[in-house]
């Protein structure tokens, strides 16, 4: 197998910085989905992409979310994002422009023999230990069409997107995240035991679970309550979106709100002592972070969003992460990234126009993709248009 290069093919001259916030002035992508290879160099806020379904605007999307901490907007397995003909592996190279000055990042993947493919992190074309130095210089956002069953789905799906939210603003959630799963899994198998399982081992492995959970629940309250603080400040009741009015559901939540860490913490360790013979049988934890919910209501109506139309639903969506967006440039002071995968197509032109006007208000940079270039037709002299076909990437109109 061939070795995927993390660097582009010949360094390229930086754009002037033209706006303020973090900005992608370069994008180069190396065996990534459907791109063999794409050099392509951005010099506008607002960046458009068009095209047939197919074509590859969600695959360049999908790039750009892989510098935040996760899988992407996809929640694909990485060893997936390699092109199908190419040697197993990829790499995805980004130089931003920032108030700070330049800087370029780089992640991907290279095969490994009989072992899993190893991931890599670069900063300056120097290696990075992990992603967490990303986080620095930029934050990502995004919204996808499959977000759009959000509030009908399964609360798990809420939780991913709530846990989003948060890393978008506290880097370190998603390590923490992890540690309380393991923890979790730690507990359930010893639970599997029964009355065999040592008791001491089981005491230490509560304490360390009780010590997480309360960091994520903590992490997910204070969250939601800068969200829900912004949204009362911000919203409108003319805006065709409506404002969201969001809340957590859980016990640990609960505690978080309402006693100190450590407090929060012996509570907590008491529920999950009391609950042995309970989660024994059930053969997970049932009492935690990992069973809360992140739940949204219709401001305006005052209904559940589940209950609000279709339409309403999306207006909703598009609104709470506009206002998430508002949020993380607040509390880690860099404007992020939007990323908007088919935004526009199923918005009527009122609440499309007034989409676009919300996006002028956020200050960085925004990419939007949709088959129809029409639907983007009032930004269009103001946006950098991208024609994206299964080969090449080309310019239509710069305003």
């Amino acid at each position: 197998m061939t070795e995927t290069s993390f660097e582009a093919s010949a360094p390229a001259p930086r754009a002037p910085a033209a706006f303020a916030g973090v900005a992608v002035r370069r994008l180069a992508l190396a065996d990534f989905r459907s791109y063999a290879s794409l050099d392509l160099a951005v010099n506008a806020r607002l960046v458009v992409l068009t095209g047939d379904n197919g074509a590859g605007k969600t695959n360049l999307l999908e790039a750009l979310s892989l510098l935040a901490p996760g899988r992407g907007l996809r929640r694909a397995e990485l060893k997936d994002c390699a092109r199908s003909n190419g040697g197993g592996g990829f790499a995805i190279s980004v130089e931003l422009e920032t108030q700070k000055g330049g800087v370029q990042l780089g992640t991907g993947i290279e095969p490994q023999p009989n072992a899993p493919p190893l991931r890599k992190y670069r900063i300056d074309r120097e290696p990075a230990r992990s992603m967490r130095g990303f986080s620095d210089h930029v934050r990502v956002v995004w919204l996808t069409p499959a977000m759009d069953g959000l509030f009908i789905g399964p609360a798990g799906d809420r939780r991913r997107f709530l846990d989003r939210l948060v890393l978008a603003i506290d880097a370190d959630h998603g390590t923490r995240v992890a540690s309380l799963e393991r923890a979790l899994r730690s507990r359930n198998r010893l639970l599997e035991e029964g009355p065999g399982a040592d008791r001491r081992w089981l005491d230490a492995i509560e304490r360390e679970a009780a010590e997480f959970a309360v960091a994520v629940a903590a992490a997910r309250f204070e969250t939601i309550s800068r969200l829900s603080a912004l949204i009362a400040e911000t919203r409108d009741k003319t805006s065709p979106f409506p404002w969201a009015d969001v809340a957590l559901e859980g016990d640990v939540e609960r505690l978080v709100g309402t006693w100190p860490a450590l407090k929060a913490e012996d509570i907590y360790r008491g529920i999950l002592h009391a609950s042995r013979s309970r989660d024994a049988a059930a053969g997970r934890t049932l009492t935690g972070p990992q069973a809360s919910d992140f739940c949204v209501r219709h401001g305006p109506k005052q209904i559940p969003a589940a209950q609000a139309s279709t339409g309403e639903q999306k207006a909703l969506l598009a609104g709470l992460v506009l206002a998430h967006a508002r949020l993380a440039a607040t509390m880690s002071g860099l404007t992020p990234l939007v990323l908007l995968d088919e935004i526009a197509a199923h918005f009527d032109p009122v609440r499309r126009d007034a989409l676009f006007e919300a996006l002028e208000t956020l200050g960085g940079q925004i990419w939007l993709s949709g088959a129809d270039r029409a639907t983007f037709g009032t930004i269009e002299k103001g946006a950098l248009m991208l024609k994206v076909t299964p080969g090449p990437v080309t310019s239509i109109s710069q305003g």
